[in-house]
């Protein structure tokens, strides 16, 4: 894996990571710019499998000032992800009979400059699941900072 550009923190709060992939996207020249900069937020998206393609919906990534008007793609439009046959079937096949959901990780470009997304099979959590992450992680941060005050006392 390559330069990370943008990570959906959300997607591990609200989700439970089963299973992940990395697929391409079918961008614009202009994305691909301001990806560079990392004008990119995949907060509030996913991934929706419609006539056998990949597509990630609700990925918003801004336009950049020098980008002429004429050639401005949509900020928040539909992008078609790169994946193979088998891995969309499979994926179609676990979201429809399983209920789980499809949500992208992470964007990045990898050591030939293509611009991949990260994407999981996901279960949504419950409430008290977010609160029983939350109890773990805030422990294991106080149990990290005491260690580290006892040995650097």
């Amino acid at each position: 894996m390559g330069e990370t550009v943008a990570r959906n923190k959300k997607a591990y709060h609200d989700y439970e990571i089963l299973d992940s992939y990395e697929a391409g996207m079918v961008l614009r020249g202009s994305e691909v710019k301001a990806i560079r900069q990392g004008r990119v937020n995949l907060k509030d998206s996913f991934v929706k499998i419609i006539k056998g393609e990949a597509f990630l919906l609700n990925a918003h990534i801004s336009n950049l000032e020098t980008t002429h008007s004429h050639f401005r793609p949509e900020e928040r439009r539909d992008r078609k992800l790169l994946l193979h046959n088998k891995e969309i079937a499979k994926l179609f096949e676990k979201t429809s009979k399983d209920g789980l959901s499809i949500v992208p990780t992470s964007m990045y470009f990898n050591h030939k400059n293509f611009v991949k997304i990260k994407i999981a099979l996901a279960r949504g959590k419950k409430l008290h699941d977010k609160r029983q992450d939350l109890k773990t992680r805030t422990a294991n941060r106080e149990a990290q900072t005491a260690m580290k005050n006892h040995f650097y006392k």
